[in-house]
């Protein structure tokens, strides 16, 4: 089993694709969101929300639990994606600021607070904060962004080997 749920793990992190087969059986609400990731630098991500009808309420905008659902979903996947299969990313803390309504597809700018790498490299369980930008879209040329709400996360991250040291010892 641990090695199938490592496969697993290193396969929904590999691209857009995997990731969507996987949230289809674990995170249904997150792949009938249609968020998707997008790495613009080595340490800058992007998640852009869609805007459906799913993710819509009767104003015709965003709905705010959409936006801030979605918000723990795009940081979950980037500390995932930069820690990999080997650990458990948990949220601890969420903190969301919603700044005016969302009339088009939002976009989550990611950013870590700390050095995301180092921390892996220790290969220890550690807390990781990052900021997020959310803001709308550009429909039109010339037009300019808004900023729709801003974001602050805490992550609990673990490595699936203390676990099982854990599992073992209790056994």
């Amino acid at each position: 089993m641990d090695r199938i749920d490592s496969f697993l793990s290193k396969l929904s992190t590999r691209n857009n694709f995997w990731h969507r087969v996987c949230s289809m059986i674990w995170l249904p609400y997150a792949f009938r969101s249609g968020i998707q990731m997008k790495q613009l630098d080595q340490r800058t991500f992007t998640a852009v929300l869609p805007f459906r009808r799913f993710n819509k309420n009767w104003y015709n905008a965003m709905a705010g639990a959409a936006l801030l659902g979605n918000s723990e979903i795009a940081g979950g996947m980037y500390v995932f994606a930069a820690c990999g299969g080997d650990y458990t990313v948990v949220c601890k803390h969420l903190d969301y600021r919603f700044l005016r309504p969302c009339f088009g597809p939002a976009v989550y700018k990611i950013t870590p607070r700390e050095d995301i790498e180092s921390l892996v490299k220790s290969r220890a369980e550690f807390n990781i904060t990052i900021d997020m930008e959310i803001s709308q879209k550009i429909t039109k040329p010339g037009g300019r962004e808004k900023r729709v709400g801003k974001c602050a996360a805490a992550f609990h991250v673990t490595p699936k080997a203390q676990h099982k040291r854990k599992r073992s010892r209790r056994a």
